[in-house]
């Protein structure tokens, strides 16, 4: 099977136990939780058995090791991280608000993940990949950026396929350097994972049709539209397709996007129909937001087959 790889952030995250507005008072709090959104993809990926591989860094403390254990042990080929002995692995403090949204506090960009940097290892795993996932995430830093294009090239070259999932706010976007990245990023992409809105950050059209038809004009093979609650939809030169949400509780939504993305990148490289793929990965970000922890959701074929035994979605309109 084709081998998956990735770059950027692995990180903590510790949560409130409550509801409120911030951290401006004392307050219980659960983890650390094994996170980053380019770990909880990967991890996905290697719970759905594929082949796989991160490049990052973490620092050497607990936080570190736990991550890591937690990837290894899940089959995330791991010799691409590297550890720094001056730096302490990333975090994130996040608290929801009675309306849904979250508060984070975040240390990346001063934590070991600012510290991802070209190793031995990581251009070994990047020459054993077939497929390269780029998170928007690593666009904001101008070392991963130059990482992301050696990467693209190398898998590139050897007739390897890329996706790219944009999660990049409009503010970021707003940075000439990282508008300049994701115009790279995207001409060289496969497949397309875009949430929402994100479909109308890379395209003037304000349709989603309009927007489709743009960006497939653009040599992208197909686009992945997460929805949350209203499902997904997917778009190729075959036609479009759609998936409704499952409905069930939410408790953390923290890495469904990316436990979604992963789900649909593994079925999409084993040549499975676009419809079940998004039925796929719609049940496994049903699965992921039900547990607290960003990647205590992620899954395996068997516990999505057995959620999906249990459902009966909606049929699309």
């Amino acid at each position: 099977m084709k081998k998956v790889v990735t770059i950027g952030e692995i990180l903590v995250e510790i949560m409130a136990t409550g509801i409120g507005d911030g951290f401006l008072e004392a307050i219980p709090l659960v983890g650390p939780f094994p996170s980053g959104a380019p770990a909880i993809f990967i991890d996905q990926v290697a719970k759905l058995g594929q082949p796989c591989g991160i490049i990052g860094c973490v620092g050497d403390d607990d936080f570190g090791r736990v991550n890591v254990e937690r990837l290894r042990r899940d089959g995330v080929d791991v010799l691409a991280i590297a550890v720094d002995p001056d730096r302490p692995t990333g975090s994130a403090f996040v608290r929801y608000r009675a309306d849904g949204s979250r508060d984070f506090v975040y240390n990346i960009r001063h934590s070991a993940s600012g510290a991802i940097a070209p190793t031995a290892a990581s251009a070994a795993l990047i020459d054993a990949a077939d497929h390269l996932h780029v998170m928007g995430s690593a666009l904001s830093s101008p070392g991963l950026v130059a990482m992301i294009r050696t990467a693209l090239e190398s898998v590139r070259s050897r007739g390897g396929t890329v996706s790219f999932d944009p999660n990049l706010r409009k503010e970021i976007l707003a940075a000439p350097e990282v508008r300049e990245a994701l115009d790279h990023v995207l001409s060289h992409t496969d497949l397309f994972l875009p949430s929402g809105d994100e479909l109308f950050l890379l395209s003037e059209a304000t349709d989603e049709a309009a927007a489709v038809r743009d960006l497939l004009g653009r040599g992208i093979r197909t686009i992945v539209v997460k929805k949350g609650a209203e499902g997904s939809s997917c778009h190729d030169a075959g036609g479009s397709c759609s998936a409704p949400a499952f409905p069930v509780e939410e408790v953390d939504a923290t890495g469904a996007g990316d436990t979604f993305g992963a789900t649909f990148v593994t079925g999409w490289l084993r040549g499975i129909a676009p419809r079940e793929a998004l039925v796929l990965a719609n049940a496994a970000g049903a699965l992921a937001v039900q547990r607290r922890g960003p990647m205590e959701g992620t899954s395996t074929r068997a516990e999505i087959e057995a959620f999906l035994s249990r459902q009966t979605p909606k049929e699309p309109a």
